[in-house]
């Protein structure tokens, strides 16, 4: 550890004595592992208790553990937050893993951190993640007639649908999808193949 991750690392145990989840660190980064009930509190303490004072809010993101690494048994989906203290030049990365894989949410930060809005948004239409208390949750980045969330990773690589411009009707049209199904895995590094010789 560094001097920094272990300035962050004594600060939130200062904050949060027994109740902190044992903190991650690779090099400067430190990041703590929370369920998502009772986030809202926490990252509210990461706001507003002088020893932390992560008053910005630097990315959210989405994550799918879906195919993740060998015997993966915990949750399938997570949200990422970034957190920067200008007053005590500390980072912080905190990830809250959604209890529910078929409805996967976590409480909205907007309330802390209105600058949450578009990173929320863009998570749920993205992942599918909702953001309960979000006062306008839509998607953002696909079309509203959308079918699904394409960063999920059970999601069809060529998409459910796609559009084209028709010209007999003289507007933009929805279809089922016509593209093939293909192996995109290169021959070399396919399992049927791996330790042929060719004779």
């Amino acid at each position: 550890m560094t001097s920094i991750s272990n300035s962050v690392v004594a600060a939130l145990r200062v904050t949060f004595a027994d109740t902190l989840p044992e903190p991650q660190v690779f090099g400067d980064e430190v990041t703590v592992v929370v369920k998502a009930q009772g986030l809202l509190a926490f990252m509210q303490s990461l706001r507003d208790e002088p020893a932390l004072r992560f008053e910005t809010l630097i990315d959210v993101c989405g994550i799918d553990y879906l195919s993740f690494g060998v015997g993966y048994e915990g949750p399938r989906y997570a949200v990422v937050y970034h957190l920067l203290s200008l007053e005590h030049n500390f980072r912080l990365r905190v990830r809250a893993f959604c209890e529910e894989e078929d409805y996967p949410r976590v409480d909205s930060v907007i309330g802390l951190w209105p600058s949450a809005n578009w990173y929320e948004r863009e998570a749920f239409d993205l992942f599918g993640i909702v953001f309960e208390g979000h006062p306008d949750l839509r998607r953002i980045l696909t079309d509203y007639g959308f079918i699904g969330h394409p960063f999920r990773k059970d999601f069809p690589l060529s998409g459910n649908v796609e559009m084209r411009y028709d010209t007999e009707q003289r507007r933009v049209i929805y279809q089922p999808v016509t593209i093939e199904p293909r192996n995109n895995v290169p021959r070399i590094v396919r399992e049927e193949t791996y330790g042929d010789t060719g004779e």
